[in-house]
């Protein structure tokens, strides 16, 4: 017996497009996403309520649906990073990554040895799987989130480390360490973001952005494979349109 495949992995590496829908919700909601076929699904430890305990929930609620669960830490420390893993993560994503010494720490403290030095223990993907470390590195999900102008100089060398899988992009903070706080859509944030895209496409790697159904393929069309976008606006939407519907009456 082994380790499940990582189809969301398996897809990068197959040059496909990978979905992912970010936000706070819950183990419940994430097997109805993965059941609508989203690659990856999203335990959210920087800016929501996903505790230790509900990642093993969202593990296997992920599983049913061979989806991908990946979980967002809220600092680059390897500590938060195993613990996630052996809590059930198959995908970990890391925020404010600036330099390529900050990219290796990432690969250090996500993959076993030789590749890193996570620490060793047998968590409960490890059940029935006799050559567990070696199928673990093989099937990790590696993310680090790009969100500082002051890593723009250092991208050509983040993009050189091996072991991170996805070159995440992402909007919102870029714009707040440019001095334009809340304004994502500023023409030099736009334009800070795509030069970033293009230096991760340039270099072979994967580089992932936050999308909605407008602007999704405009940015495939840039080269992005690997797509996240939110739950909320959907439900608002939705929630909108009934409630409108109903005053009608």
């Amino acid at each position: 017996m082994g380790i499940r495949e990582n189809r969301a992995k398996r897809k990068l590496a197959a040059g496909q497009v990978v979905t992912l829908v970010m936000g706070d919700y819950s183990p419940e909601m994430a097997e109805v996403l993965a059941a609508c076929g989203v690659d990856v699904l999203w335990g959210e430890m920087e800016h929501g309520t996903t505790s230790w305990r509900d990642i093993g929930d969202y593990a296997r609620a992920a599983e049913l649906w061979n989806a991908c669960l990946m979980v967002r830490v809220n600092a680059n420390e390897p500590g938060l990073i195993g613990r996630a893993l052996d809590c059930g993560a198959g995908g970990i994503m890391v925020p404010h990554v600036n330099t390529a010494d900050e990219a290796r720490a990432v690969v250090r403290a996500a993959y076993y040895g030789p590749m890193g030095a996570r620490g060793m223990a047998r968590p409960r993907q490890a059940i029935g799987v006799s050559d567990y470390y070696r199928q673990a590195n093989e099937q990790i999900l590696t993310a680090i989130l790009l969100e500082d102008i002051a890593m723009v100089p250092n991208l050509p060398e983040i993009v050189a480390v091996d072991g991170i899988d996805v070159f995440y992009v992402a909007p919102g903070d870029f714009a707040q360490s440019m001095g334009l706080t809340g304004q994502s859509d500023h023409p030099d944030v736009r334009a800070a973001v795509d030069g970033c895209i293009a230096t991760i496409v340039a270099a072979g790697k994967v580089a992932g952005a936050l999308v909605n159904t407008s602007s999704l393929a405009s940015t495939v069309a840039k080269g992005v494979r690997f797509v996240g976008t939110s739950w909320e606006p959907w439900v608002s939407s939705a929630a909108r349109g009934f409630v409108e519907q109903a005053a009608a009456y």
